[in-house]
């Protein structure tokens, strides 16, 4: 009967393993802990890597440290226990991470949408009707915080090669230049 009620109470890490990997993807994704954050695939793959190696990895360690300190605890509860702690402990991290780097992906987002508008202007001003006509299609590629090469495609079949601009949104408005190099960002 004792066995059974430590069990009980020793049952909460993998239940908590799955609510707090979704818990900690949302996070990643509100609260970026880098960049302007994962789409939902990566983060949930990333959330899912950080509990692992919680549990997995620190666990049995964490584990061992209270069975020396208790050992009247089995040690598949002070696993359990160990698991849950260091599982709390990886959201509270992830939730840190991203309020402290909130202000740096708020710069990164209003970069980006700088350029976004730096660009569309440009273009409206400047360029082909046919590279008008494509703005929707634009692809960005950014090279750091505040730099970014952003093509708008062409048309092949009226021999008008896509429109390649370098834009550095430190300044304010962003400062664009043609790219002499007409070939698409390598992701497309």
């Amino acid at each position: 009967m004792r066995r059974l009620r430590w069990r009980l109470k020793g049952a909460l890490q993998w239940p908590l393993f799955l609510v707090l990997t979704v818990v900690d993807a949302v996070l990643l994704m509100v609260l970026p802990i880098a960049g302007t954050g994962p789409g939902l695939a990566y983060a949930l793959l990333l959330a899912m890597f950080f509990n692992l190696v919680a549990v997995a990895g620190l666990g049995r360690a964490v584990a061992w440290w209270v069975r020396r300190r208790r050992p009247d605890v089995p040690p598949l509860v002070a696993e359990d226990r160990a698991g849950v702690v260091l599982l709390c402990a990886v959201t509270g991290l992830i939730l840190l991470g991203g309020i402290l780097h909130a202000p740096g992906a708020d710069r990164m987002r209003h970069a980006r949408d700088a350029q976004r508008e730096a660009v569309r202007a440009y273009v409206l001003a400047h360029g082909d009707p046919i590279h008008r006509a494509h703005l929707g299609a634009m692809d960005v590629e950014q090279h750091g915080d505040t730099f970014f090469r952003t093509c708008i495609p062409g048309d092949s079949s009226r021999d008008v090669p896509p429109l390649c601009l370098l834009v550095d949104a430190e300044h304010d408005p962003p400062v664009v230049s043609v790219d002499r190099d007409r070939s698409p960002n390598a992701h497309s």
